[in-house]
């Protein structure tokens, strides 16, 4: 599994504008991809703020999402003042979730966006959470 929290703050005047994008790739994504676990958008309490909650059965299904046309092609980014893309890792016991595998393999089969995308968005594993990870079962 993957999940990630991303948080936005937009530039002032875009939230109109986010939202309906967020209603299109929120619908587009759990329509058309079949490795979505949780794809939800919310708004956080400081103002133009917004969090975008993730999880994919696994890394590939992160990338299928990421290189989507209804996801690579919309002008998110016109719309962020800062942005910031974080993994997660569930808690053993406190979430239906598994533990998020943040990397993937570069594949010379797939085209450049994809292995773009590999390449951007992979992280190694926080070694803080390793030990965390099955300590209470």
């Amino acid at each position: 599994m993957s999940t990630l929290l991303a948080k936005a703050k937009l530039k002032p005047e875009f939230e109109d504008f986010f939202e309906d994008i967020a209603r299109t790739v929120f619908r587009a994504t759990h329509e058309n991809e079949t490795a979505v676990v949780r794809y939800e958008y919310f708004r956080a309490t400081d103002e133009r703020t917004y969090y975008v909650l993730l999880s994919f059965e696994n890394f590939d299904g992160f990338m299928e999402h990421q290189v989507a046309d209804y996801h690579h092609n919309v002008d998110f980014m016109d719309c962020f003042e800062e942005f910031r893309l974080e993994w997660l890792d569930p808690i053993n016991g406190a979430s239906p979730l598994v533990q998020s595998e943040t990397q993937g393999e570069v594949d010379p089969s797939r085209d450049e966006r994809w292995n773009q995308y590999v390449k951007n968005h992979s992280e190694a594993t926080p070694e803080w959470w390793l030990p965390r990870r099955n300590s209470i079962e």
